[in-house]
């Protein structure tokens, strides 16, 4: 397991906890209560660093390298149900946005997300999760056909944004991410988002556009990341952590903001160190926030939508 610069004294008493429980099974030694104690501090230790973590830990937890990605929950949360679509029908399918028709239940759902690759090989293979414009343009297609069907939307965001090559922008990356923006607006059936990890920029938001918005509570939503942010305000990555401050990223500064709808709980330590449980909660969520959005017409969905976006950075002085 790897360990964040904040964590280290859990790494200690973990490595303590060890060697403590190698030296009972090795020798004649009780060491019972030896370990008990060091599994008290470990647990007082955990939550004293987890229940105050800044912005910028924060990020780094969203991007904790066995932090679970789209796939993982997709697959947790539908079984064996879950089928990728492929393909924009115009350029090629964009491995770094994945989609597809999978099962919460007995309730049929289209799955739309950035996916990250795991080691060197599939973080290539998958760019980043840094989407092209045939990846935009994917999504939109497999939402369409969503809306089509009568099938609710579930997106599921952890992207560090969408990707900025020359190819991508001679391919229309900002009319792709700006036309998905405005099809999700209008789309008549209900959309459910999900930021899992990392939601940066446009790339965030062209998916990103919901009935519910659900965050996990290590993850960010931002115009932009805190490194770039602070080499523009700062001309230097070294005020990261300011920047992560002052953006106001995390999820209880974008509830507080209204720009997102649910905060869900993860385990102590983050998503990775529990995943069965994270799976289980986000897959509650979803069908929670589906219940609330079933009953209501196309029509009402739509206006709803609209008008809450509408709302949005309204600002009485």
């Amino acid at each position: 397991m790897e360990y964040l610069d904040f964590e280290l004294p859990i790494k200690e008493l973990n490595e303590q906890l060890e060697k403590c429980t190698l030296i009972g099974q090795e020798s004649d030694v009780d060491v019972t209560e030896t370990c008990k104690k060091i599994e008290k501090k470990l647990a007082e230790t955990k939550k004293e660093i987890y229940k105050k973590l800044t912005p910028w830990q924060r990020v780094q937890l969203s991007r904790h390298p066995d932090r679970p990605y789209t796939l993982d929950y997709i697959r947790a949360i539908c079984g064996d149900t879950f089928l990728e679509l492929h393909g924009d029908r115009g350029v090629k399918d964009d491995k770094a946005m994945i989609g597809g028709l999978g099962k919460i239940g007995d309730q049929s759902f289209m799955f739309v997300g950035q996916q990250k690759g795991y080691n060197t090989k599939t973080r290539q293979y998958r760019n980043f999760g840094m989407a092209n414009p045939e990846g935009y343009r994917k999504a939109l297609r497999l939402m369409k056909s969503a809306e089509k069907f009568g099938i609710p939307v579930v997106t599921i965001i952890d992207t560090p944004g969408a990707y900025p090559g020359l190819e991508a922008e001679e391919r229309g990356q900002g009319e792709a991410i700006a036309r998905n923006i405005l099809e999700m607006s209008r789309l008549k059936v209900p959309i459910i988002v999900v930021i899992v990890g990392e939601g940066a920029s446009g790339g965030a938001l062209g998916i990103g556009v919901g009935d519910t918005i659900l965050m996990l509570e290590n993850t960010w939503y931002s115009v932009i990341s805190p490194e770039s942010c602070s080499s523009i305000l700062w001309r230097s990555w070294e005020f990261k952590e300011q920047a992560a401050d002052a953006l106001k990223l995390t999820a209880n500064d974008m509830k507080k903001n209204k720009l997102i709808d649910v905060i869900v709980k993860e385990p102590l330590g983050g998503a990775h160190s529990d995943r069965e449980t994270t799976f289980k909660t986000v897959s509650k969520e979803i069908l929670k926030s589906f219940e609330q959005l079933k009953n209501l017409s196309p029509k009402d969905l739509v206006e709803k939508r609209m008008n809450k976006y509408f709302e949005m950075g309204e600002y009485k002085g």
